[in-house]
């Protein structure tokens, strides 16, 4: 029995990604497909590593190919990745293939909890991973990654001042946290507080990354305003708690990126401190903050519930130490990689629904 490349891409042709409803080979996630008597090989390139339904497609192209070249012949499969992006030929950050800020309506949620797992868990998946901890009052970033003493390094280049971010865990870090003594407060004006903001984006040697994570304040703020009209912004989660005050402050949040003067694309909500497991009693749930808060709020709105986060011992503890809790084995740290692999499956879902990014023009 013989059979071309064609054949080939013709039987890939009937397989579909299930997020972005294409077929793989019209979404070009067939590469270097080759062919001989007794084997044929080919590469499919997901468009994330983080991606969670990689053994599906995995098996739905060796169906799909075995049914033209038969059982007898090797069909030897490579997956890879390469991150989508709606931000090409971006002036700023034009390395950075998606910005994705993290936000809250209130503080004391666990956002910037949220945000340092989920940005080492995108890192532990094989992506390249930067945060900046957007926080100017309250940065909790050096804290959570363990280097509160530590400062990034300037280096002239091109006859500039620029700042090479920190790393730590695999992640790219950069932070006010790093740049003043540990025991001082920030006091600055809404303006000083943006030019910080716009100092971390602009003037720091980021490289090439897969996501940039924006750990931003609670509320809606000048920060966040600076942020949209500096960079154009891939798309924004949101964090709350099932509470009822915590989820009336989250549908400010989630408003402000839906105003049409805005409209930044909202990739979903994150309902941390879902419900509370003691460690001695790992298979009972008490909702203490209330039941299914963020999933009736992600229902409300039409957008997807990206996670449910418990609140346990181990969490705090490992943000205390420095070392997300995501770094151990366990239930934990399974949590927070799911929630990477959601986040980058609406990354790229966004990437291939909507328009291209662009940063936001405020007459205002």
């Amino acid at each position: 029995m013989t059979f071309t490349t064609e054949d080939i891409l013709g039987a890939l042709g009937t397989v579909h990604d299930p997020d972005l409803k294409k077929d793989l080979v019209t979404l070009n996630m067939v590469r270097d497909v080759a062919v001989s008597a007794h084997k044929v090989s080919f590469t499919v390139v997901l468009t994330t590593p983080a991606c969670p339904l990689k053994e599906i497609i995995k098996q739905d192209c060796l169906k799909a190919v075995e049914k033209v070249v038969g059982k007898d012949v090797d069909i030897e499969i490579f997956m890879t990745s390469s991150v989508t992006t709606s931000r090409s030929q971006a002036p700023l950050l034009p390395g950075v293939k998606n910005i994705i800020a993290v936000a809250s309506g209130k503080g004391g949620v666990g956002k910037s909890t949220v945000t340092s797992n989920l940005a080492v868990a995108l890192a532990q998946t094989g992506a390249r991973v930067g945060l900046i901890d957007a926080d100017i009052y309250g940065p909790s970033v050096p804290v959570m990654f363990h280097c509160e003493a530590e400062q990034p390094e300037v280096k002239v280049i091109n006859g500039k001042n620029v700042i090479i971010p920190l790393e730590q865990y695999g992640v790219k870090l950069m932070s006010i946290g790093f740049l003043a003594p540990p025991d001082s407060a920030v006091v600055w004006r809404g303006p000083m507080a943006s030019a910080a903001l716009k100092q971390f984006i602009s003037d720091a040697d980021w490289g090439e990354l897969d996501y940039l994570l924006i750990d931003m304040p609670p509320g809606t703020s000048d920060i966040h305003l600076t942020l949209v009209q500096t960079v154009p912004v891939t798309g924004v989660v949101i964090v709350t708690t099932p509470q009822k005050v915590a989820l009336a402050d989250a549908i400010k949040g989630l408003a402000m990126f839906k105003q049409p003067q805005i409209n930044v694309p909202v990739l979903g909500i994150i309902e941390n401190m879902a419900y509370f497991t003691p460690e001695e009693l790992p298979d009972n749930k008490y909702f203490i903050f209330g039941k299914d808060g963020g999933k009736s709020l992600s229902e409300k709105f039409d957008v997807p519930l990206l996670g449910q986060i418990p609140i346990v011992q181990s969490i705090r503890e490992s943000g205390d130490s420095g070392r997300p809790v995501v770094l151990k084995e366990g239930p934990i740290a399974a949590a927070f990689m799911t929630l990477a692999e959601s986040v980058a499956r609406q990354v790229a879902i966004r990437n291939a629904t909507f328009a291209q990014t662009k940063k936001v023009e405020l007459t205002v």
